[in-house]
């Protein structure tokens, strides 16, 4: 806790928005946030702004100059560095009682279960169709919620998956992988805003989810729509 400053004061301009005992409830939460890039990251520091209680970030891979242009945390100092505990010290920075945990690994078959298992909710801010379908097996399997997104040049895609919804598989079937996107700097931080939006009604029971719908969105136009899946 930084000296001098207190809980209520920190998060004082939540209320309204959230009751006081909501906010305590969210104080409780944990997420897993799988990949710490253009999505995962935003994402992480939204929740840990809004007072998430607990924070798990897992992601192997390194800072490079391709994600300058778009990567909350990536700086020319740290090319090279964990992207995953790059976030983690940010993060501190931010929230010195923030329970934080770092796990620089890229999921798979191996990991998954023990890395995600006891969280309330994850995030995917993966880049990777393989990735994701995954994510959703072994969510489905320890009954966690996810929260996808998805950019693509000026356009993002957000839908919130329960246990057995089988969202990804659904919007990614079979086993294609896509090439890398063009992604603009401030696309991956509009679909982590919805992507928190999202977790913070999911982690507070709040209705309105965007479970079984996909939220499309084209910034270039100003274009926004919600399709029942």
């Amino acid at each position: 806790m930084i000296q001098g400053m207190e809980t209520n004061e920190r998060y004082e301009r939540n209320i309204g928005a959230l009751t006081p005992p909501e906010q305590k409830l969210l104080m409780t939460r944990r997420v897993a946030i799988a990949g710490c890039g253009g999505l995962g990251c935003y994402a992480a520091e939204f929740l840990a702004r809004a007072g998430l209680g607990h924070l798990t970030l897992i992601d192997g891979d390194t800072f490079a100059a391709s994600n300058l242009n778009r990567q909350l945390y990536s700086r020319e100092t740290n090319l090279g560095k964990s992207k995953a505990h790059e976030a983690g010290e940010m993060l501190l920075k931010i929230r010195s009682d923030l329970s934080i945990d770092v796990h620089d690994v890229f999921l798979n078959d191996e990991n998954a279960g023990k890395l995600l298992q006891g969280h309330d909710l994850i995030i995917d801010a993966l880049d990777s169709v393989k990735s994701r379908l995954l994510l959703e097996r072994i969510a489905s399997v320890l009954g966690i919620a996810i929260v996808h997104g998805a950019v693509k040049e000026w356009s993002v895609q957000v839908s919130t998956i329960f246990p057995g919804d089988n969202t990804l598989s659904t919007l990614y079937p079979a086993a294609g992988e896509f090439d890398k996107p063009s992604v603009l700097s401030f696309t991956p931080a509009f679909c982590a805003s919805l992507q928190a939006s999202e977790a913070v009604k999911v982690l507070l029971n709040k209705e309105n989810i965007l479970r079984k719908k996909l939220l499309i969105a084209d910034l270039k136009n100003n274009y926004l729509d919600i399709i029942e899946l």
